[in-house]
């Protein structure tokens, strides 16, 4: 199943298709209206089915990609982003590969759904893109061990952690460069685990700069797999449902590329990952 947050005329809603090709809709001031993914999140598979199963009797929709688009979730209580997670991305940062997950913060104001424009701020000249696989925890999860992560995983989407690297790097801290207002791309779909392989490993992303080819990678090829990082993040915290795991961008980010191949008014940039689908956004200047 997949679930997608949409807008039509100023009303906000579910759409949920079982094929990738045919959604049906039901929308917040309807009756039968399920919450939206933050809501139906907290109870689990349960949830999840419940809400699929109220979206069904929602009404056809003929054109998905004509409606607005939001993030699949919104009130995430942590977004957990992993820096340093390819082996040929550490290369070409120039650091060293990690013993542990490099983990730094996003929050939930900084992001734009599919269809919405990512920002660049007018603050600074060095906006990049950054391809990742996003994991929603679907189950309380602490102390888990590797071996069973993935029964605390619902789904997946997708994301693009863009960053303004002048301001990331001025310190050994990121969060301030990561988290400027419209830079984070999410969704467009929220994709039950059933629906991919596990910890989506076999699965192939590429990111598209105006079209080109930028960055294209196996999931697999991740230091730290999906498996490992929600064992090794809930050694620290309690995992809730509906938080987010940010799983680490591959090689070909804009600053590598001499000259920088770096985001401004104009241009589009392209996530797609196989069976879960394309994150579009287009790039405008700050007002």
């Amino acid at each position: 199943m997949r679930f997608r947050v949409i807008q039509n005329a100023g009303r906000e809603g579910v759409a949920l298709s079982r094929d990738g090709k045919h959604w049906r809709a039901v929308y917040r001031d309807e009756a039968a209206f399920p919450g939206f993914p933050d809501d139906f999140i907290q109870a689990g598979h349960v949830g999840v089915e419940k809400a699929a199963a109220a979206l069904e009797g929602g009404a056809t929709v003929a054109d998905i990609e004509a409606l607005g688009c939001l993030p699949p979730f919104r009130k995430a209580g942590k977004i957990l982003c992993v820096g340093l997670n390819y082996a040929a991305h550490v290369k070409e940062s120039g650091m060293q590969t990690p013993s542990h997950p490099t983990v730094f913060a996003r929050f939930n104001t900084g992001l734009v759904g599919h269809g919405a424009a990512l920002v660049k701020p007018k603050s600074s000249d060095q906006f990049d893109y950054e391809s990742e696989l996003a994991v929603i925890i679907g189950k309380r999860a602490r102390h888990v061990g590797e071996a069973d992560a993935l029964v605390y995983v619902a789904g997946y989407s997708i994301f693009n952690d863009g960053s303004i690297r002048d301001v990331q790097l001025r310190t050994t801290q990121w969060t301030i460069g990561k988290n400027f207002d419209g830079t984070g791309g999410f969704g467009p779909d929220f994709v039950t685990a059933d629906e991919l392989p596990p910890g989506c490993e076999t699965l192939r992303m590429q990111g598209r700069f105006n079209g080109e080819v930028v960055q294209n990678t196996l999931l697999s090829d991740m230091i730290f797999n999906v498996r490992a990082l929600v064992s090794m993040l809930s050694e620290s915290m309690t995992l809730e449902p509906g938080d987010v795991i940010i799983t680490g961008t591959p090689s070909g980010v804009g600053l590598s590329f001499k000259p920088p191949k770096l985001l401004k008014a104009g241009d589009v940039f392209e996530i797609e990952i196989e069976k879960i689908g394309v994150l579009r956004n287009p790039v405008v200047a700050e007002a």
